[in-house]
């Protein structure tokens, strides 16, 4: 909603028109993720998706030991401007 609302501002589009547009990007992206594949958005960093193999964990309550199976899991990696962008936000207070 937030991202519809600021492209409603910023491109002027209609309140329909953003929200389509902002679901059509994400969709695309999730697809693109679906499929193996890496997402790298300018100046913001890279989505991608990792596979994890079997390993062995423990029952915190019980601390038996129990497998893990393997999955694949979304992973982040911000850019470098992106890092500098946050590291300064956190100087100002």
């Amino acid at each position: 909603m937030d991202l519809s609302e600021a492209v409603l501002r910023e491109v002027g589009l209609s309140r329909n028109e953003s929200a389509q547009l902002v679901e059509e990007v994400l969709q695309l992206m999730s697809d693109a993720l679906v499929a193996g594949e890496q997402v790298k958005i300018s100046s913001f960093g890279t989505f991608s998706v990792r596979e994890k193999g079997q390993r062995i964990g423990r029952n915190p309550k019980t601390g038996e030991e129990v497998p893990i199976l393997p999955r694949r899991v979304l992973s982040f990696r911000p850019s470098h401007l992106m890092k500098e962008r946050v590291a300064k936000g956190n100087r100002k207070r």
